[in-house]
């Protein structure tokens, strides 16, 4: 995550080192970053951690080794749904106080996310001025630059000016060039988590018959229908995050800036399920789908995402198409978080009700169906008329 200004020195200077590389696969992709064997356990309190991420900052950062433990602070920073984020807070013999964020992997995660993919794209993302700067690897995690600045809210993503300010920023993040294959992984990934979704049992009699109630069959098939529906809008292809909720937007307020974090699921896809991903998340966890926003709200993001420098120059036409584009792909958005959540329920020793997650977001998709199906219909017979 930015460093704060008094450990600027300390990333510097590491720009000027030679650093150790591993032997995997995922640490020989971000050549020259420090890393280390060191695996430490997601579940444990942070009074348990605090000795543990000591010793990997020393083990990781040779100039920190002979620091007295008591130079070193730790604290919980996010509790997501995937991962675990601290920060970490190191005062040097100079006096400087250097903070880093250290993300621990959900156990498993490589299942729902291509470690090799997210460290491809955070050299590229980080030159173009998104994200936190990667310092260090480890066993089953990331040290990056802290940035000194608060996580926002489901509620702050929806006042005015902060959308439109998304909304630029996200048009940036879409020009992005990462590079390799272009192709979009949605579809490819949709059908990557129903395969490991569709194929697992649980020991907990109460999770096992949840996972009885689901009709994976069903599911395919509205899967298809709507991979089908969506390949007649010839959405644009763009690096894109895939994860824009609350948890992964920061702002320092009194500097007024913005920023992107956390791409682990950022990959080329489509546009409008981009921007229908970002929408469904002003719901929350407890997927509250009355805080998605109405048509006014999204003309005001499209505006400001179309045309940041004249938002009020965007016509009709280009509101209307992306409009239908996001609106369709915001089904698309249900189904993947929806699979995403049977195999964390499986997979991931967090307390979170990941079945209720896919119920919610399932039951969602099945009501909005047949009026976003329609809405596309609708776009595409008035195009062939014109």
């Amino acid at each position: 995550m930015g460093a704060e200004g008094k450990g600027m020195e300390f990333i510097e200077a590491m720009d000027g080192e030679e650093r150790m590389g591993g032997d995997s696969e995922e640490k020989g992709i971000a050549d020259g970053i420090r890393s280390s064997p060191i695996s430490i356990d997601i579940s444990l309190s942070v009074s348990e951690l605090t000795p543990r991420i000591i010793k990997l900052c020393k083990d990781l950062f040779n100039e920190w080794s002979n620091l007295d433990d008591s130079q070193f602070s730790v604290e919980t920073i996010s509790g997501g749904i995937t991962n675990r984020l601290l920060k970490a807070s190191v005062r040097e013999s100079s006096d400087n106080v250097v903070s880093l964020t250290i993300r621990l992997y959900g156990p498993n995660t490589d299942l729902v996310i291509d470690r090799k993919r997210e460290l491809q794209a955070m050299p590229h993302l980080s030159a173009a001025g998104f994200g936190a700067e990667l310092l260090g690897l480890f066993g089953n995690g990331m040290v990056q630059s802290f940035i000194n600045a608060r996580t926002l809210s489901a509620t702050d993503m929806s006042k005015p000016e902060v959308a439109a300010e998304i909304a630029k920023q996200l048009q940036k993040f879409h020009q992005v060039e990462i590079p390799g294959s272009r192709e979009p992984q949605l579809w490819n990934d949709i059908y990557k988590f129903y395969e490991k979704a569709s194929e697992l049992s649980f020991e907990d009699p109460l999770k096992q018959a949840k996972y009885e109630n689901i009709s994976f069959k069903e599911v395919i098939e509205e899967v298809n229908t709507l991979k089908d529906l969506t390949n007649q809008l010839n959405a644009p292809i763009v690096f894109a995050h895939n994860d824009l909720l609350c948890g992964n937007l920061m702002m320092n307020d009194a500097e007024g800036k913005l920023y992107f974090i956390d791409f682990e699921y950022g990959s080329y896809s489509f546009r409008g399920f981009d921007i229908a991903n970002h929408f469904n998340e002003y719901a929350g966890y407890e997927c509250d789908y009355t805080l998605y926003p109405d048509k006014d709200a999204q003309y005001h993001f499209f505006r400001h995402y179309l045309q940041p420098d004249k938002p009020h120059e965007v016509t009709e036409e280009d509101l209307k198409a992306l409009y239908v584009e996001t609106n369709t792909y915001r089904l698309a958005s249900h189904i993947y978080w929806g699979l995403w959540a049977i195999i964390q329920a499986k997979m991931s020793p967090l307390d979170f009700n990941y079945f209720g997650y896919f119920f919610l977001r399932y039951a969602e998709y099945k009501k909005l169906k047949e009026s976003c199906f329609e809405l596309v219909r609708q776009h595409l017979s008035e195009l062939h008329l014109s």
